[in-house]
């Protein structure tokens, strides 16, 4: 049985949009999920997302060019084996959910649902965004999971959050034609201020609100950084009929 979530941790989400939980996942579970990141890696197991497809400052042009076919994600990590299914519908994972939402809680295989990696060189950095941009559901209200499978430091290209800036009505005229936060406008510039890392350990984990913005560096060490990225939703919050996110099927969780 797991330990529930404490009013204080629930109230903390509300008001950050993130909980951090150390050493949640054991090192073995993280080290079997890394074996089969690796060998699927070397293999160009797809589907996967290359750098080159991104076009981010700093990718390389084309997958024919150097550094090309850098892969940025593993995708469907929920099919890809029975590891990462296991972590997906993890009882703490899910219990804790359902706490935060209030109802059951079901995973959405259309976004995150993948291996994230940072590849030093050609592994870009990602400005401040909120997932929910491309997302399309009732309500702007589901968490990322974010499960660290090494070290995550700043150096390696850690997730960087604003504290409360899921809370926040944020203009047009402070975001690129990608809803990234314009790092020019002076408007943002408050906000930029309030970043902070998260540093991570292996097996430490991430909750974090759709409406989050976050971020992540460049990768400047000589290692690979790999997270396991899931989202989930309300029972409530269905996705929008005809969008992507109703397109890749869910798995209700309770």
């Amino acid at each position: 049985m797991h330990t529930p979530l404490s009013a204080a941790q629930i109230a903390q989400f509300h008001r950050d949009g993130y909980l951090v939980f150390r050493a949640l996942a054991t090192p073995p579970d993280c080290e079997t999920m890394l074996d089969v990141v690796r060998a699927h890696l070397r293999e160009e197991v797809g589907p996967v997302e290359y750098e080159a497809d991104l076009g981010y400052a700093g990718a390389p042009p084309s997958r024919g060019a150097p550094g090309g076919r850098t892969i940025r994600r593993l995708r469907d990590a929920y099919q890809r084996h029975a590891c990462f299914r296991a972590w997906a519908e993890d009882a703490r994972v899910v219990g804790w959910l359902q706490q935060l939402f209030g109802e059951a809680v079901v995973l959405t295989l259309a976004h995150h649902n993948c291996v994230m990696t940072k590849h030093p060189h050609f592994g870009t950095a990602t400005g401040w965004h909120r997932d929910i941009r491309y997302w399309s559901f009732s309500r702007n209200d589901l968490v990322a999971v974010w499960l660290a499978l090494g070290v995550e430091s700043a150096d390696n290209g850690a997730l960087h959050v604003i504290p409360g800036s899921h809370r926040l009505d944020i203009g047009r005229d402070q975001l690129d034609e990608l809803d990234f936060l314009r790092p020019d406008a002076e408007r943002n510039q408050p906000l930029f201020e309030e970043g902070r890392v998260l540093a991570l350990q292996q097996g430490d984990v991430v909750f974090f609100h759709s409406g989050l913005f976050h971020a992540a560096g460049r990768n400047a060490t000589d290692k690979v950084k790999h997270s396991a990225v899931f989202a989930y939703r309300a029972a409530s919050n269905p996705p929008l009929p005809g969008s992507r996110s109703a397109a890749a099927g869910e798995v209700a969780l309770g």
